[in-house]
This record gives structure tokens, C-alpha cells and sequence, in this order.
């Protein structure tokens, strides 16, 4: 039987959509570099959940996690990266950017929200990756991470679920996992708990074991979280 949960894998992708290849100067460490390394092999639950919606565009190109009006540098369609550095020489007129949004953005949020007021999940959860370190653009930059951080915006899913899965992961993990820092959630988790409960893990991605095993570790918390939930 599947967990009843909705999970979102939003920056696993590394693929340069045509509409950017012309513009487009990094090159593809830079573009795994900005992504959540590792996350494809982690997140791989689709077997195990009754929702998995994740994409093949890679997150310097078109950011999932972002509002689709933010045009900062590190917004929904970028300039830098988050190691601040260019992403194309030049920047893509506006109909190339806006084609991003609509061919990929617009989709992965229509499916979360359509699947969200389905009423086929207790909760919803966005699954990244982060740098040991955070990066120049983190709120935390240079500073060593958790080996997780879980997040809910103080809001987004009850507070006592978070904690039961703070424990769970740290019990599987074998060290230390953090709430709401230094990430409080993202633009995913903040829009689409307007349909259910939603969270966000970020699993660090230091060495501390192989990729197999963190996806081992959060299916299992992940798994006894869900037997919480639903009783």
C-alpha cells in the first residue's frame, strides 16, 4: 500500500530547453552545481507514494520553487546562479522567458494544485537537495549545514508533524536535522497548503552516506510519519 502523500521533486532536472540553448552559457557541472544534486536518486519513491510529480528542466533555467514574478537574480527565471554566476550571455528576450514559464512552470503548478484538491493525500512534500555550505545567496551563506533542514513557514502543516518527522529523520540520518532553518519552505509549500498540508525536506549533500542510503532513511521516516498522520 502507498503512503498518502503527494511528493514534489521540482529542481532533479538538468536539461536546457531549446527556447534557451541559444543564450544559455553554463555549462553542465555549473548546471548541476545550482540544482539539487542527487535528488533524482533520493526522491526516487514513485513505487512507494500515491503522487510524484518532479520535471527534467534544470533549475537555472526555470526555478519551480519560485513565484512566476520574480525576476530577481535568483528568481523563477534567473540571471545568476546561486554560486553567482551568469547564466546566459545575453539574457533571452521577453517572449523566449515567458514561453519558459508557460511550457514549464505553469504545468507543474497546475498538476500540484489539481492533485492537492484531489483529496487523495494527507500532505504534500517538496523534496530537495542543499550544498553542505550554504551558498553566496543562501541565508546562510558559508555556513555548515544539518544534515537535514524540514520546513512548514510556522505554517504550513501542523507543527507537531513536523516535529515527529525531525525525529524520525534524525534517528535514520544519524544526526543533526534542523526546523525552519536555514530554510523556512519555499513558494511551494507556502501556495499549494492552500489545497492540503504541505512541508519541505532538504537532505544536505555531504557524504555522509551514499544517495541509496538517504533514500532509504527518508522513505522510513517518511513511512512513520504517514503512520502518524493517518491514525
Amino acid at each position: 500500500m502507498n503512503l498518502p502523500l503527494l511528493l514534489s521533486v521540482p529542481h532533479a532536472g538538468t536539461e536546457v530547453p531549446e527556447e534557451a540553448e541559444p543564450y544559455c552559457i553554463l555549462t553542465p557541472s555549473q548546471i548541476a552545481a545550482d540544482g539539487d544534486e542527487g535528488a533524482a536518486e533520493i526522491y526516487a519513491l514513485a513505487d512507494h507514494v500515491e503522487g510524484h510529480v518532479t520535471t527534467t528542466v534544470a533549475r537555472a533555467i526555470v526555478d519551480l520553487n519560485r513565484a512566476p514574478d520574480d525576476f530577481q537574480p535568483d528568481g523563477v527565471v534567473k540571471t545568476h546562479t546561486c554560486w553567482q554566476e551568469p547564466v546566459y550571455s545575453p539574457f533571452p528576450p521577453e517572449e523566449t522567458v515567458q514561453a519558459l514559464i508557460d511550457r514549464y512552470w505553469k504545468p507543474y503548478h497546475r498538476q500540484l494544485r489539481e492533485l492537492g484538491a484531489s483529496g487523495r493525500f494527507l500532505l504534500g512534500v517538496d523534496g530537495h537537495t542543499m550544498a553542505a555550505h550554504g551558498p553566496p545567496v543562501g541565508p546562510d551563506a558559508g555556513k555548515a549545514r544539518p544534515r537535514a533542514c524540514i520546513s512548514n513557514d510556522d505554517r504550513t502543516c501542523p507543527p507537531a508533524w513536523l516535529e515527529a518527522l525531525q525525529s524520525a529523520l534524525a534517528r535514520h540520518l544519524g544526526g543533526e536535522v534542523t526546523i525552519n532553518t536555514p530554510f523556512r519552505g519555499g513558494y511551494i509549500t507556502r501556495t499549494h497548503s492552500a489545497e492540503m498540508p504541505w512541508l519541505q525536506i532538504e537532505l544536505s549533500r555531504a557524504p555522509f552516506m551514499p544517495n541509496q542510503q538517504k533514500r532509504q532513511s527518508v522513505l522510513e521516516a517518511l513511512t512513520e510519519l504517514s503512520a502518524l498522520i493517518g491514525n
